[in-house]
């Protein structure tokens, strides 16, 4: 179609406007060049100044004639490196040659999507296990949030993949999980709310009756001042399910910026030190500390516990010296308002995985 088209290794391509495209606007023809290419990247590239004409920068309303030399700078789309492998490290917990355990950082996204189409987990698996570009999403059959850190289970081969999955279906997989609310939780008890999307909302999940059934157990491990430390169980394992399920019991996770209460934090009924310790603190307090499930070549039940993560351990130092308080003086969470919102703020630009996932065969978050 043209004169001469040639491509560097750099990504830069060369090509001369042939003279049965003369009159059109630049973007049009480039368009007709480059039909690989939507007519709005290319125009975005125009205007980025990514594209020249004879050497001079133009606009996509230039008119083209015909032998004109043009050089585009093509810029590679971010989802090219959603399946590449990156030399990324991975905290190994376990690994045989069916199986994979790691325990994944607070930061990490598990699986590619828009806004994180590379450092992710998926991308760490690929580097570690070549062999996991044959296994359909590189063997990962469930996941965590971007900020909850902990335990994860990967299948490396396709055997394997299918009998988690069924484990996950069957809800026999054994998760653990530790969290750190706001407010005194006073006894042990279940969340028994189903989960749907959030219908004013489509990035959050919400108690919704048409949603899907979402169990989780709770168990009160240490109470204090304002803010509670908890053992979670999953007997099922939908998007943010903790996450909500706390919202609900009006006790939302520390640090959450997303179902948390905006400017109820109580600021003033806390010590210095614990101050500093929740601003310093930038992520949902959430952390998966156990996993177990039937081991997918030997059938027998294997179990793996981790340590919990530095930060929450860090939170949970200064929780435990905040000062002693007389019991009348003993704070009641509620969604009444302590505070103005500029005495505390959530960051909320912190990004969300994605959440087309349905189900744990397609990659429900754990929590």
């Amino acid at each position: 179609m043209t004169d001469a088209t040639n491509q560097s290794q750099d990504n830069s391509l060369s090509l001369t406007i042939p003279h049965d495209l003369g009159g059109l606007r630049l973007d049009v023809a480039l368009q007709r060049l480059l039909p690989e290419h939507s007519r709005s990247r290319l125009q975005a590239w125009i205007k980025d100044g990514l594209v020249t004409v004879d050497a001079q920068a133009s606009t996509s309303k230039t008119k083209v004639w015909g032998g004109e030399h043009v050089v585009v700078e093509v810029q590679v789309k971010p989802e090219t490196y959603a399946f590449k492998a990156q030399d990324i490290p991975l905290d190994i917990v376990y690994e045989d040659d069916h199986i994979l355990v790691v325990n994944k950082p607070a930061g990490m996204v598990v699986h590619p999507a828009a806004g994180n189409w590379e450092g992710t987990l998926l991308n760490a698996l690929l580097f570690h296990a070549p062999q996991l570009h044959d296994v359909p999403r590189a063997g990962i059959v469930h996941r965590l949030d971007k900020d909850t850190s902990g335990l994860l289970v990967v299948a490396k081969t396709l055997n394997a993949q299918t009998h988690l999955v069924r484990q996950l279906q069957a809800r026999t997989v054994k998760r653990e999980y530790r969290a750190i609310v706001w407010g005194q939780l006073w006894r042990n008890g279940t969340v028994d709310q189903p989960l749907g999307r959030d219908p004013r909302s489509r990035t959050k999940m919400a108690i919704n009756r048409m949603g899907k059934p979402a169990v989780t157990r709770y168990e009160v491990l240490e109470r204090f001042s304002v803010q509670t430390y908890l053992r979670c169980n999953l007997e099922t394992g939908r998007t943010h399910q903790i996450r909500v399920h706390m919202q609900y019991l009006k006790a939302p996770l520390v640090g959450d910026p997303v179902y948390g209460y905006r400017g109820i934090v109580p600021i003033r009924a806390m010590t210095q030190t614990l101050r500093d310790a929740v601003s310093n603190f930038h992520r949902q307090a959430l952390h998966a500390i156990k996993l177990g499930l039937i081991h997918p070549a030997t059938n027998e039940f294997m179990e793996w516990q981790i340590e919990l993560a530095d930060d929450m351990k860090v939170l949970l130092e200064a929780m435990r010296h905040e000062d002693a308080r007389d019991d009348e003086e003993e704070f009641e969470f509620s969604t009444e308002p302590y505070l103005a919102d500029e005495d505390y703020e959530y960051d909320e630009d912190d990004e969300l995985d994605d959440l087309d996932d349905d189900a744990d065969l397609d990659l429900e978050s754990d929590d």
